[in-house]
Parts: structure tokens; C-alpha cells; sequence
């Protein structure tokens, strides 16, 4: 209707259909990130008996956009000596690098922005991205703190990506194809993975998923006793703001892969008549809110590790399991001539 008045649009007809899709993605992935900051602080505080925001709105539901307004209004202060322009584009690649990730996330069977063959390997590589925001941060920011809390960080992500790697081999060796379409699709035809004997590949890249998005009780890049604040520490007003914001986007971003890879994405929980009318949107995101309600879960209850710890966790003990059962996977198949 619209190109009869304006013909000189239909041409971009595809390129307005792509945008309406981003914004489609976007936009409640932004609203959900706020929301989340007020969900961890809900559900820390029942665990811990008391109340939680509950002033700003009703019940609170305003208090994500009152900290919005909050750090927007204060001001941005730049170290005298730090290189500026590194400093300010840290930020920006950490959050940008948090909302890229979706790019190929299948929402439902007919609803994914890049249906591309090779999603695994993209979202690993996005990822992987993520270290350098961070090594930016703490490089640019011209402070022993920062730069120390940096390169912690740095360790903890890149000694975790190797668990979640071997992870996802063991995946895509069982549906044999890196597309992620494809990976849910083959849990409708063969099964859940968790049911199977993928469940300890999924406890690993849960675990994974905590040490990658520095979030208890592995958030030692924050060090607060040791380092201040680690990374972050001479950030303030909106570009603290947006490694905050792209730390929750990381976690619904890992929530939407671990759904996807050993959840069944947008399938239901079992094949039945009364649960088939249930949109598999809303499937998919109750497994995402569920993921995420055990992330603040973890924040709640469990002591921090110490930093050799967490090294001899990462390659003591999810390095050689998960090796191990990457082989053993790939043998079961081969014997059972699953595999050319």
C-alpha cells in the first residue's frame, strides 16, 4: 500500500523488513536488560529476607529507568593521561559485542535475523571479541588497577572459552550441522540433549558461562578488596554504564545459547496436545528467565572462588572432561556409524 504512493521505496523493501527484524530483536533485548538489574535485585532480596526496590513506581517497576536517568545525568570523566579514544570505544565494543550476538539466535523456527550455516562458529567468534573491550578498559584507563584487573579478566575468559568450545564440538558432532536452526530442529527429531548423554556437557558450559560473563562466583575481575573495581575502575556516568549493560546482556545472550544448544530453543518441555498452543516464543523465553533466575541463583549463595582456584577449575577440571567426552562422543558415533 505503501509503495503505491512512494514508489521509489520498494526497492529497499528487504532492507526495511531487515531493520523492522533488528528493531524487533533490539528493542525488548534492551528493555529486558533493564529489567533484569531490577529482577537479581527481587530475587537477591527474598532470598536474603527483606524487600528490594520498591519505591520508585509501583513495586519498583520504575527503578531500572530511574538508575537509567541517574548515571546519564552525571558526568563522564576521562583520566588526564589515558589515551581517550581507546578509553571511550571500550564501552561501546563490550555492549556492541553483547547485542551482536542475536544476530543468529533462532527465536522461533521462522523468526532469526541471519539463518547463516555456520551460526556456532559466529557466535563463539563474538564471544572470543569480547576480551579485547576489556583489555581496552584496563590499558587505556593509564592505572596499575585497571590494567591488573584487566588482565585477570582477560586469563578468566580466554582459560573458560576453551571448555566452552570443546562444549559446543560435542554439540554440533551430534546434529552435524553448525547452524543453529538445525541444532534446535534436531532436538524435536532425536530428543533433548539434557535427557541424554550431553547432561554433563551442559553443567560444564553453565559453569563456563559464569567464569565468561564474570558473574559470581567468579566475578573476580571486580576485586573490590584488591583492585578497587578492577577493569572499570576509572570509568563513571554512561560508559560505566554500558559495561554494566553489556554484562546483563552477556548473561541473557548465554541463556539464549544454553536454551538453544541443550534446551530446545523454542520447543516445548514434552510433546503434548495442551501445551502445543503455547507460542514457541514463549517457550523460549521462559527457558531463558529460567537460566537467568539460577545466574542470580549462584550470585546469592555461593562464596567467591579464589583466582587459583578458578585457574584449576577451568583447566584441571572442565579442560580434560570435557576433551574426554568431546572423543568419546565422536567414538560413539563412529561405532554406531553416525559419522562418514
Amino acid at each position: 500500500m505503501v509503495y503505491e504512493y512512494l514508489p521509489f521505496l520498494e526497492p529497499f523493501h528487504s532492507l526495511f523488513v531487515q531493520l523492522g527484524r533488528i528493531l524487533m530483536i533490539t528493542v525488548p533485548l534492551l528493555i529486558g536488560v533493564a529489567y533484569l538489574t531490577l529482577f537479581e535485585r527481587k530475587v537477591i532480596a527474598s532470598m536474603q529476607l527483606r524487600k528490594g526496590p520498591n519505591v520508585v513506581g509501583p513495586f519498583g517497576l520504575l527503578q531500572p529507568f530511574a538508575d537509567g536517568l541517574k548515571l546519564f545525568l552525571k558526568e563522564v570523566i576521562i583520566p588526564t593521561k589515558s589515551s581517550k579514544l581507546v578509553f571511550l570505544l571500550a564501552p561501546m565494543i563490550t555492549f556492541m559485542l553483547a547485542l551482536l550476538g542475536w544476530a543468529v539466535i533462532p527465536i522461533h523456527e521462522d523468526f532469526v535475523l541471519a539463518n547463516i550455516n555456520v551460526g556456532i562458529l559466529y557466535i563463539f567468534a563474538i564471544s572470543s571479541l569480547g576480551v579485547y573491550g576489556i583489555i581496552m578498559a584496563g590499558w587505556a584507563s593509564n592505572s596499575k588497577y585497571a590494567f591488573l584487573g584487566a588482565i585477570r579478566s582477560a586469563a578468566q575468559m580466554v582459560s573458560y572459552e576453551v571448555s566452552i568450545g570443546l562444549v559446543i564440538i560435542t554439540v554440533l558432532l551430534c546434529v552435524g550441522s553448525l547452524n543453529l536452526r538445525e541444532v534446535v530442529l534436531a532436538q524435536q527429531e532425536h530428543g533433548w540433549f539434557v535427557a541424554s548423554g550431553l547432561f554433563p556437557m551442559f553443567v560444564i558450559f553453565f559453569i563456563s558461562a559464569l567464569a565468561e560473563t564474570n558473574r559470581h562466583p567468579f566475578d573476580l575481575p571486580e576485586a573490590e578488596a584488591e583492585l578497587v573495581a578492577g577493569y572499570n575502575v576509572e570509568y563513571s556516568s554512561m560508559t560505566f554504564a554500558l559495561f554494566f549493560l553489556g554484562e546483563y546482556a552477556n548473561m541473557i545472550l548465554m541463556s539464549a545459547i544454553a536454551s538453544v544448544l541443550f534446551l530446545g530453543g523454542w520447543l516445548p518441555p514434552v510433546e503434548h496436545v495442551m501445551l502445543s498452543w503455547v507460542p514457541g516464543v514463549v517457550w523460549f523465553l521462559l527457558k531463558i528467565v529460567v537460566m537467568l533466575y539460577v545466574f542470580v541463583w549462584a550470585r546469592a549463595t555461593l562464596p567467591r572462588y579464589r583466582y587459583d582456584q578458578l585457574m584449576r577449575l577451568g583447566w584441571k577440571v572442565f579442560l580434560p572432561i570435557s576433551l574426554f567426552w568431546v572423543v568419546l562422543t565422536a567414538g560413539y558415533l563412529k561405532y554406531n556409524g553416525l559419522l562418514p
